[in-house]
């Protein structure tokens, strides 16, 4: 832990040097003056004092002067003011210029002490404060958000449009996709990133309990009430509330929302007292609202208010071509955060991956490379170390078609559509990537292979432009004529 540089500008060389005793038994690094010019001239090296105490009446000039000269050179020092003249213009005046504290002598050296301890604290947790909102920040940058493929170039270009606006933001997409990934990172680079982000999952709250966790109590309002609660929407006070699975939300917790979106204002429960919300709402559901209102399950009314912009994550299935990607990069956070040494993935291993169709999408993929750092360790990835459910897959490549049933049985749709990417990737390679002739072997019409390989992005790694091969293969044309 670093050591405190403090400075001491007192002109009385008593308590200069009782000071300087105090603190220096204290294990901070102490430098003392009596004038304001020698002690401008510790402040002109690399090394910013943590904590300065001033007198306010000194030799050569006005310490709340020289206070302002030392904010001005490093914001960060936290300054505690000594007069003997104690008045209040003097404390009102320090406390503005950005005073930590201000004490009139006589003081005891304990009392002193104790000011001394709560300024360095306060800088600490400042500096803290801000490091962290700053990994914050970095954490939920867009470029963390992995993937090179079309839909999710798509998905984050609608993000960052949407982060300065104020809108309420509803962001659909199947379980593990990565929705509370996308609220943060439209929080965190939003006009209110320095705000807080509240996050309450509506489906793993009981609808008895969510009013309260939502807006707030009074006590006595219910058995167990004992005191005041501040809810989640107040706590959010000039941040962002994420609603995640608002879809399961109760009824009658719906008309309750719905007020709050459109009157900016909520009462806790028991309570009289309407509060004023200044909070951004974004929302998220896996479930399709469209059916939902549908079938009278949610209201109408609320799915308008909350789907002002809506962003959709596409499943991993459907972006395939990430797949590689996000392998590697949480192979790297793994290897990093557990100082462990995976060295990648054999080809068999990266296949049957890559033809896996991730019903858990990215948290399922985030899991099992966490998995396979502790598991495995170092070394690559082979096929024998993936578990059994993944491992079903590489049956779909054997040159027989037999799909081996394990004991602990497979994913139906899962299998069904890893058998179904082998085949059109068996075609493929066996015509050289013609599509024609694939799809003649396949007894589909072209248009349906195309759309499928669209779909399941099964896609040649030299196929970026329209070369000469690609129209020969394609097409089975000379490209000459």
């Amino acid at each position: 832990m670093k050591t405190a540089r403090v400075l001491i500008l007192d002109d009385e060389s008593t308590l200069r040097t009782a000071l300087f005793r105090m603190l220096d038994r204290k294990g901070y690094t102490v430098v003392t003056a009596q004038k304001i010019e020698e002690a401008k001239s510790f402040c002109s090296t690399d090394k910013p004092f943590d904590l300065a105490i001033v007198d306010v009446n000194l030799p050569d000039g006005d310490g709340l002067e020289f206070m302002t000269f030392l904010k001005n050179q490093n914001a960060a020092t936290e300054i505690i003011i000594l007069t003997g003249f104690g008045s209040i213009e003097s404390a009102v005046s320090a406390t503005q210029r950005g005073a930590f504290h201000f004490l009139t002598k006589p003081f005891s050296l304990e009392e002193l002490m104790s000011v001394c301890e709560k300024a360095l604290t306060h800088k600490t947790l400042q500096f803290e404060n801000q490091k962290l909102r700053s990994e914050l920040s970095t954490k939920y940058r867009f470029n963390q958000i992995i993937g090179e493929s079309e839909s999710i170039k798509n998905c984050l270009s609608m993000v960052e449009r949407v982060a300065d606006a104020e809108s309420t933001v509803l962001i659909t997409g199947e379980s593990g996709t990565g929705k509370e990934l996308v609220a943060k990172a439209i929080h965190y680079n939003s006009i209110r990133g320095n705000g807080p982000f509240v996050a309450i999952n509506c489906g793993a709250i009981p609808s008895e309990l969510l009013e309260s966790e939502l807006f707030g109590h009074v006590k006595g309002a219910f058995t167990g009430a004992i005191a005041n609660r501040m809810g989640r929407f107040e706590s959010a006070e000039d941040g962002t509330i994420f609603l995640d699975e608002i879809g399961d939300l109760d009824p009658s917790l719906q008309v309750k929302i719905l007020r709050a979106l459109q009157e900016k204002t909520f009462e806790p429960v028991g309570s009289t007292k309407t509060i004023t919300m200044n909070a951004r709402v974004i929302a998220a559901t896996h479930k399709d609202l469209d059916k939902a209102v549908e079938a009278g399950k949610f209201r109408e009314d609320l799915y308008y208010r909350l789907n002002v912009i809506p962003i959709h994550i596409p499943a991993l299935r459907e972006r395939k071509t990430d797949i590689p990607l996000l392998l590697n990069h949480f192979l790297n956070i793994f290897n990093k955060n557990k100082a462990k040494i995976l060295s990648g993935f054999s080809s068999e291993a990266a296949s049957c991956l890559n033809n896996y169709s991730w019903p858990g999408n990215i948290r399922e993929l985030e899991n099992l490379m966490e998995r396979l750092s502790i598991l495995k360790g170092f070394g690559e990835v082979q096929l024998s170390d993936l578990p059994a459910k993944y491992k079903s897959a590489a049956a779909c490549f054997a040159e027989t078609g037999i799909i081996d049933l394990p004991e602990a049985g497979l994913d139906f749709n899962s299998t069904v559509d890893q058998f179904e990417n082998a085949l059109i990737l068996k075609a493929l390679e066996k015509t050289g990537w013609n599509k024609n002739q694939a799809a003649l072997l396949l007894r589909l019409n072209r248009t349906t292979l195309v759309e499928k390989m669209k779909k399941k992005g099964l896609m040649p790694k030299s196929e970026n432009s329209l070369t000469e091969g690609n129209l020969r293969n394609d097409y089975g044309i000379d490209a000459d004529l």
